[in-house]
């Protein structure tokens, strides 16, 4: 896995599409710290793909008054 600087990712950003497409990841770094990565899309890590875990995860939240607790209850108690 190879690391750029962000300022050389921008001036280089068709050569390292290139690396990409042949199945690297290149790491983007800020003053020394990463802060994103190119990686091939494919079926895991498409954005349909991610989409479909969310809703995955979403269908075993319930709300409601079993416990309670509403939407608005728990915004509040985040904000505290």
């Amino acid at each position: 896995m190879r690391e750029v600087g962000s300022f050389e990712a921008k001036t280089h950003l068709t050569q390292l599409i290139d690396e990409v497409l042949r199945g690297n990841r290149v790491v983007i770094t800020r003053r020394g710290k990463k802060v994103a990565m190119l990686v091939p899309v494919d079926s895991e890590t498409g954005a349909k793909a991610a989409a479909e875990r969310l809703r995955g995860l979403r269908e075993g939240v319930v709300w409601g008054a079993d416990d309670g607790v509403t939407i608005r209850d728990a915004i509040e108690d985040g904000r505290r």
